[in-house]
């Protein structure tokens, strides 16, 4: 096992590793932009070592940098984290030839599935399905000849893309001319790599993705699947684990096909495939993530595995401790993505200083979070604060649970996406599992005031027939309970609102 590890990222993320590295017995040598001297990674971490400016191209995203602070400290190995360097196909390269151990898959697993075209070419040889559409780039040309083929609508695609960049929706043959212009202008600038493709839209799909743990020796395991499908402009928003829509047989067959994938790569370490479900559940491969994703939590929380314990295990020569029949998925869990972003302006990145921060705890939840009160948080990153997490025997204590840290939550100085999570897990659709990728944007289309609105009516009529039900029990010479089969009257409504309204003044 390591001694050292150097972990090339920052916010929750870093955090979570350096946890990892102190349970282990690891030291953790953080590194950090000038702007992010007084971070919390900064300060948990056994030692920090600065890398430059706040600006990305200079810090966190320069290899020569990072390399030199890994040397300065003498680590072993270096983990990426997700975002920044953790899909650099160069930079693990330039990892293993400067004498680091790069805790990920091999460089040419990650530039074969890094590239979205290169990746279809791979799967279609190993017989995995797949969304139709092009399996190269194309010229619009080409795009305009394909596109009636497979049929309207079509989205184009950054070969090299991911987080929504590079992407567009055509539902006309008018539109493809300048989709294609946009999307390609917006791959060349994001990725430096303006190739797109084309591919079959699919309406109203589940977005399901599979947890994969391959070793150095051959290995390779599917850890069953989390539900992605909650997406403002193709990123994901709440994830959950399992999927309400995926049986076990279902399970079965995506988790044998992405440990297909997996193994057609040449892949170890941790990664993730993802798939498209429509409505007959069929499910087609989309693309896959070459590292550690984001929504990691909830997949620990199911099966009582640590993703990162195992990926340093699995980087350091060992073998996976387990088989697929031991694999068990036990409980719900849910997490909530929490942005410094104001979802009444667009969602605009909210920067400055968290001047009060209550966070959630009790039974069952779990915080991920890289920020304190205090801090400044800058506009330079990122603006994702932390991951909230919960776990529940089953999907209606978690969503219960979920909302009752989310009560707890409160962040003071800057706006937050907060209001928006209590939107989601109060509707209807939501609680009862009935969403696709689609799902956020038709909450968003309805505006807020006019969900209040609604409210509004409901509450009157709630308190009327709760003011109704109390002369009622006053006649009848009973004690007023304020519960009525169990449930709460609606004048808790009005406490609760009451009790809220007077943390937010605070």
């Amino acid at each position: 096992m390591f001694k050292k590890v150097l972990i090339a990222n920052r916010g929750e993320i870093a955090l979570r590793v350096i946890r990892a590295c102190k349970e282990m017995g690891i030291t953790s040598v953080a590194v950090y932009s000038d702007v992010d001297r007084a971070a919390l990674h900064v300060s948990q971490a056994d030692e920090a070592y600065p890398i430059g400016p706040a600006a990305a191209r200079e810090s966190y995203l320069n290899t020569a940098k990072v390399l030199d602070a890994a040397k300065r400290s003498g680590a072993q190995a270096i983990h990426p984290g997700y975002g920044f360097l953790s899909e650099n196909a160069p930079f693990a390269r330039a990892c293993a030839e400067a004498g680091f151990k790069f805790i990920g898959p091999p460089p040419s697993a990650m530039e074969l599935m890094g590239s979205k075209t290169r990746a279809r070419q791979a799967m279609q040889t190993a017989k995995v399905p797949f969304v139709p559409g092009s399996a190269k780039g194309l010229t619009l040309a080409e795009a305009q000849e394909l596109a009636p083929k497979i049929g309207y609508p079509v989205m184009i695609k950054a070969a090299a893309g991911g987080g929504g960049k590079g992407m567009r929706l055509v539902r006309t043959p008018e539109e493809l001319k300048p989709s294609y212009e946009t999307a390609q202008s917006e791959a060349q600038r994001s990725f430096n790599d303006g190739e797109v493709y084309l591919e079959k839209f699919i309406e109203n799909p589940r977005h399901i993705e599979i947890q994969v743990l391959a070793d150095e020796h051959g290995n390779v395991v599917y850890l069953g699947e989390r539900e992605c499908s909650l997406q403002r402009r193709h990123q994901k928003v709440i994830e959950e684990a399992p999927s309400a829509v995926v049986d076990e047989d279902l399970r079965r067959r995506m988790g044998e096909v992405a440990v297909q994938a997996a193994k057609s790569a040449g892949y170890h370490n941790a990664g993730t495939v993802e798939f498209l479900v429509d409505a007959q559940r069929n499910f087609y491969f989309l693309e896959m993530n070459t590292r550690l994703q984001v929504e990691h939590p909830v997949t620990e929380l199911v099966t009582g595995l640590d993703l990162v314990h195992l990926q340093l295990r699995i980087a350091s020569g060992e073998k996976l401790p387990f088989r697929q029949e031991d694999i068990r998925l036990r409980g719900h869990a849910l997490e909530c993505r929490i942005y410094a972003e104001d979802p009444d302006n667009s969602f605009f990145p909210s920067p400055g200083k968290i001047t009060r921060l209550q966070r959630p705890s009790g039974p069952g939840v779990r915080e991920d979070c890289g920020v304190y009160e205090g801090w400044n948080v800058p506009l330079d990153y990122d603006p994702m604060l932390s991951k909230l997490i919960v776990y529940a025997p089953d999907r209606a204590m978690a969503i219960a649970r979920m909302r009752r840290a989310l009560d707890e939550y409160f962040v003071g100085g800057i706006k937050t996406n907060l209001p928006l999570f209590r939107r989601i897990l109060e509707h209807p659709d939501f609680v009862s599992a009935r969403i696709d990728t689609g799902f956020l944007d038709r909450l968003l289309a309805v505006p807020v005031a006019q969900e209040r609105d609604a409210d509004r009516h409901e509450e009157i009529a709630a308190v009327a027939a709760a003011i109704f039900a109390a002369t009622a029990a006053t006649t009848n010479g009973n004690n007023g309970s304020r519960k009525e089969n169990g449930k709460p009257s609606a004048a808790s409504a009005w406490s609760k609102a009451g009790r809220e309204e007077g943390v937010r003044r605070l």
